[in-house]
């Protein structure tokens, strides 16, 4: 995946410019949607300091930002909109995320949704039932390993923000990857996995909402394609990569 990196531009505007200001950075905001080098922004304003906004831009790297989008087609329009507000800057650096980040507990997460590790052993037991007598998948699975379900389940439940069992005891998405290579899976088989791994999760019992399934769905669709990829001919190992954190939102752009 692409490096990315925040940048952080801080604000003191006077309380009879905050209008202008922000009818500026609306028509702004338009120039960085446009900018292939951002990921998102976002402008906030102080509750106990009106005058005090922060604007939050996410870009794929610094140089993206600094040589990409500054040395761009849209960048003098982006910075005819801003100028005027350039003096008001009291800070406007870069940062590097680090390793400390998670969600708060006031949106559970998918795991926690779905009903923890029990459902998720109920979804993969349910689903390789499925599978061993499948005409499609069956022939994948042969001489499948009896705690394969059990990895799986374990598996699932961290991708979804479940514990870190799977890590702990079997390894990272390389591990996970490995099982894939050179299996030359086709793609009815992955159709059919999905097709079966969606009954399974109604025989489960797995919420039905549109928000978990549209999440569960497009975790299945986005891991049965890059095992596909891997089980092909011609795939070299990713370099090791912690399991994916799958959350209600979606992932970003996969570039290799």
């Amino acid at each position: 995946m692409t490096a990315e990196t925040v940048e952080y531009i801080r604000y003191r505007i006077p309380e009879e410019q905050s209008a202008e200001f922000l009818s500026a950075y609306t028509k702004a905001a338009a120039l960085l949607a446009a900018a292939p080098q951002c990921v998102g922004y976002e402008l906030a304003r102080c509750e106990e300091d009106f005058e005090h906004y922060v604007l939050r831009v996410l870009w794929t790297s610094t140089e993206d930002h600094l040589e990409g989008f500054r040395g761009s087609e849209l960048f003098p329009d982006f910075l005819a909109e801003i100028r005027p507000f350039i003096p008001y800057i009291d800070e406007m650096r870069h940062y590097k995320p680090t390793t400390v980040r998670g969600t708060g507990s006031a949106v559970p997460t998918l795991y926690e949704w779905a009903g923890g590790a029990e459902s998720f052993a109920r979804l993969t037991s349910v689903f390789y039932e499925k599978v061993v007598t499948d005409d499609l998948l069956a022939p994948l699975f042969a001489g499948l390993d009896p705690e394969h379900a059990e990895h799986v389940a374990l598996w699932l439940a961290e991708v979804f923000g479940g514990p870190p069992a799977y890590s702990e005891t079997q390894g990272g998405h390389g591990h996970m990857v490995a099982k894939h290579m050179g299996r030359g899976i086709t793609e009815p088989q992955r159709r059919r996995w999905v097709n079966l791994i969606q009954d399974a999760a109604d025989e489960a019992g797995l919420p039905t909402d549109a928000e978990f399934r549209s999440a569960f769905l497009a975790y299945v669709e986005w891991g049965t394609r890059l095992a596909v990829h891997f089980s092909g001919p011609d795939a070299k190992p990713p370099a090791e990569q912690p399991v994916p954190k799958w959350n209600w939102g979606a992932a970003q752009p996969y570039q290799g």
